[in-house]
């Protein structure tokens, strides 16, 4: 069914997908299965990324000063990988399907290959990209059956990141405007949301591949802002994923970037205006304090 498929090596994505070319070289393999968190391939990964897509360090987004965004009105926040590090999850999945297919004449991706060429991307992408002789529909189906693969194994054992409930305690208390903006599934957001407990702390989830182009498009950011009624002037995005990044900047929104899962290198030539290791970053803290709409009514 996917013998188009085998033997193949992707190459990484460009900054417009959907298609990734063949060759008959194999991937190297991967000895087990391993927290993305780890580093090992960061300065290859971001070289890739450099080469594939003539990034530069993009130093007019990627300098923007967050104090411009005084007072603070909303921050939109990712999914995956950002408010949770769920990427070990659809690794594991995309590696035992793949595999089971045929995939790269059966040899298991790698973490590297992962996090080049499928994070951050939506299915409809992905489908094409991996399969791109077998008819859309079908390859669709093994979309599908990787998502429940993923929401299986996600279940019971998913956790938010670090200080993700003290952050969502700070914007509450200040009665911030929110979202959930994903190219995940409906099905996998909702999910998520439930298992972290979040599910009415977000009035607003946008999902790429009900808007009229996912991201990198700028679409399902515009639509957040749109639906929550806030203005971009006034607004941060929590990202971790390049794609997801350069949604953010296409929008005219600030990005945070989450190093979860991608290179620092990869997402500040993305456009994130700022880096954190996760929601208790002291680099976040500071910038919250600067921000904050609560100390600014007490001065005024």
């Amino acid at each position: 069914m996917y013998a188009s498929a085998r033997g193949s090596q992707p190459h990484v994505f460009p900054v417009s997908p959907p298609s990734l070319h063949h060759s008959t070289a194999s991937l190297p393999r991967s000895p087990c299965i391993t927290s993305l968190r780890s580093r090992r391939y960061k300065n290859r990964t971001a070289r890739a990324y450099r080469r594939v897509t003539g990034a530069s360090d993009m130093s007019a987004a990627g300098d923007r000063d967050l104090r411009e965004l005084a007072p603070l009105e909303a921050i939109l926040f990712d999914i995956d990988g950002t408010l949770c590090d769920s990427d070990p999850f659809h690794f594991r999945a995309f590696r035992e399907l793949l595999q089971e297919v045929g995939f790269n004449n059966g040899v298991p991706i790698t973490e590297e290959f992962y996090s080049a060429n499928i994070s951050g991307w939506h299915n409809d992408a992905l489908a094409g990209a991996l399969f791109p002789e077998l008819d859309h529909a079908k390859a669709m189906e093994f979309m599908d059956r990787k998502e429940a693969l993923f929401r299986k194994l996600a279940a019971g054992e998913l956790k938010g990141l670090d200080g993700l409930k003290e952050l969502c305690t700070w914007i509450e208390g200040r009665n911030l405007k929110r979202a959930a903006v994903t190219n995940a599934p409906r099905a996998n957001a909702e999910l998520v949301l439930s298992l972290l407990g979040l599910t009415s702390f977000f009035p607003v989830l946008v999902i790429g591949s009900e808007c009229e182009r996912a991201k990198p498009s700028p679409d399902p950011y515009l639509k957040a802002l749109e639906l929550i009624g806030a203005s971009p002037h006034h607004t941060f995005i929590f990202e971790d994923s390049a794609s997801g990044v350069q949604a953010g900047v296409a929008a005219g929104v600030a990005v945070v970037g989450l190093t979860t899962g991608n290179p620092e290198k990869v997402l500040r030539d993305a456009g994130a205006s700022l880096l954190i290791e996760d929601f208790r970053d002291p680099k976040l803290m500071a910038m919250l304090q600067e921000l904050d709409p609560a100390a600014a009514d007490k001065q005024g």
